[in-house]
C-alpha cells in the first residue's frame, strides 16, 4: 500500500500549478527522472514553495569557502536523523552517496557520526551542526577554534549552522505533512541508473 504524500493537498495535475513552480518540478524531473514528494507537499502553498526553494538553493546550490556538497548533505542526513526524519534522511543520503562516491558513508552518518569512520573535520563539522541545530546553538570562542582548526572558514561556520536550522524547519513540515521519501531515492547511489 502507497502512503499519502501528504495530509494536505497536493495537485492533481502539475499543469494547474504556478507556472514557475510547474517549470521547477519539471525540471527536477528532468534531472532525477522523478518529482520528490517534497515538491509535491510544499506546491499547495505556492509563496511558501518560492521562498523554501529559494533558501534551500541559496544554502546547497552555492559554493561554499571550503564546505563541499558531500559536507552539506552529510550535515542534513546527521542532523534529519537525530529529527527523526525518514524523508530527508533517505533523500539526502541518496544525494552523500552520490557526492561522496561512498555507498556506506550516509547510513553511517545517519546511525551514529560519532562512530562511524570520518575524518577529524568531519566529525567537528557534525557535531557543530548538531549543536547549532538541535541544541543552544550558540558559536562560542571554543567551538569557533576547533572548526577554524580543522580547515573551516568563518563563512563554512555560517553554512553550517544555516544548513542545520533550515533542514530542522524542512524535517518539521515534512514530518507534519506525513510525506514519505520516494521509492527511488532509496537505491540511488547504490545501484547504476538505468538510462
Amino acid at each position: 500500500m502507497t502512503a499519502p504524500i501528504s495530509r494536505f493537498p497536493i495537485p492533481e495535475s502539475i499543469q494547474e500549478l504556478p507556472e514557475d513552480i510547474r517549470d521547477a518540478m519539471l525540471a527536477v524531473q528532468e534531472k532525477a527522472g522523478f518529482i520528490p514528494n517534497v515538491f509535491l507537499m510544499l506546491a499547495h502553498r505556492p509563496a511558501e514553495f518560492r521562498a523554501f526553494f529559494a533558501y534551500h538553493d541559496a544554502l546547497m546550490e552555492r559554493e561554499s569557502d571550503t564546505l563541499t556538497k558531500a559536507e552539506k548533505e552529510m550535515i542534513v542526513v546527521a542532523t534529519s536523523a537525530r529529527n527523526q526524519c525518514l524523508y530527508c534522511v533517505v533523500a539526502h543520503g541518496a544525494l552523500v552517496r552520490i557526492y561522496s562516491k561512498d555507498p556506506l558513508l550516509a547510513d553511517q552518518v545517519a546511525i551514529n557520526h560519532r562512530v562511524a569512520n570520518l575524518s577529524e573535520r568531519h566529525r567537528v563539522m557534525l557535531d557543530f551542526a548538531m549543536h547549532s541545530g538541535l541544541e543552544v546553538g550558540e558559536l562560542t570562542d571554543q567551538w569557533q577554534t576547533r572548526l577554524l582548526e580543522v580547515g573551516f572558514t568563518q563563512g563554512d561556520i555560517w553554512d553550517i549552522g544555516a544548513i542545520a536550522a533550515f533542514f530542522g524547519m524542512s524535517n518539521r513540515l515534512v514530518t507534519l505533512a506525513g510525506t514519505p521519501p520516494n521509492e527511488e531515492f532509496y537505491l540511488m547511489g547504490r545501484v547504476a541508473r538505468e538510462k
